[in-house]
């Protein structure tokens, strides 16, 4: 009997110039190419995923700060999973196994379920759809409540994007957001809302499409400039011409853009070798929603009730 590989079983999607492969584990995007050309950052079948690579986030995506809310007039605590910041990070689901309700050459469906724990009581049924058509990889996560009780939820995707064979300082990013989160420099909690030409426009702006440089970010922007349909694309492109983008719905407020940036720089595989973009349901620290001053879009799931979103990675 072959043995499973770290990442858990594969499910490999073809459809005309795409190819994808999905890791059970974590309903994991592991691949995605069109002609042969990398669209995310890749990791092998075999290998431990890094650093949340592609992984599916559920039941909250980015941080909860300490770890602790409030919710429903009880107080929670969640284990720290985010040591070196002290936070609950990326949620339950990277790490659980998916299994198949649906499969064919082009798409496939996984299913996993949270169970009641210490720090999230509440038993929520997460099944996701990854499909491949000529228009690149659309995955859809939909939350179901099977709990006797409101339930509190977000979701969001984490890809490292690939424009090209240039080094990602090199890219040009168009990112329509008027309002990123500023946060703290050592822990990354949540401390505002601004808008992205009175932060710091050259870090921060990107409605315009221009080239990343040296820049550092690892924020949550909001205030999206959407389309007729009410979708939101981001694009980043490589000097050779290739490229890469990004389209989510309207269920996805949020985005949270991660430059790669890893301890020990050069010397860490992985360090900006792409740009994290990750369409949110809700922002950073949303469990906490009661302590901001804006909309951070937590979704609250009523009993037997469901909630979904989807986004799409394709070529440029």
């Amino acid at each position: 009997m072959a043995r499973t590989p770290v990442s858990g079983i594969q499910h490999t999607l073809r459809s005309g110039a795409y190819d994808a492969s999905i890791a059970s584990v974590g309903a994991t995007l592991r691949t995605l190419r069109h002609d042969g050309r990398d669209l995310v950052v890749p990791f092998d079948a075999d290998e431990l995923r890094p650093n949340y690579r592609g992984t599916t986030l559920a039941p909250w995506p980015n941080r909860v700060v300490d770890g602790r809310y409030a919710f429903g007039g009880t107080d929670h605590q969640l284990s720290l999973t985010e040591p070196g910041r002290g936070h609950a990070l990326h949620g339950l689901s990277p790490w659980l196994d998916f299994h198949v309700t649906d499969a064919g050459a082009d798409h496939v469906t996984l299913s996993a379920t949270i169970e009641p724990q210490a720090g999230y009581p509440w038993r929520v049924e997460v099944t996701t759809t990854f499909t491949l058509s000529s228009e690149g990889l659309t995955q859809t996560v939909t939350a179901r409540n099977d709990s006797a009780e409101p339930a509190p939820w977000g979701t969001g995707p984490h890809p490292y994007l690939v424009a090209g064979p240039s080094a990602l300082d090199t890219w040009t990013l168009r990112l329509p957001a008027g309002q990123v989160l500023l946060v703290t420099e050592s822990r990354l909690i949540p401390t505002g809302l601004s808008r992205v030409d009175e932060a710091d426009a050259a870090r921060f702006d990107y409605r315009e499409p221009r080239r990343l440089g040296s820049v550092e970010i690892d924020h949550a922007y909001t205030g999206l400039d959407r389309d007729e349909a009410g979708s939101v694309t981001v694009t980043l492109t490589d000097a050779s011409g290739t490229g890469v983008a990004m389209t989510w719905d309207t269920a996805c407020p949020w985005v949270q853009i991660h430059t790669a940036d890893l301890p020990g720089g050069d010397i860490t595989p992985g360090h900006r070798a792409g740009l994290a973009v990750e369409p949110m349901t809700c922002a950073p620290d949303a469990y906490n929603a009661r302590t901001y001053d804006y909309d951070a879009g937590l979704v609250v799931l009523e009993p037997g009730a469901d909630s979904s979103a989807s986004w799409r990675i394709h070529a440029l």
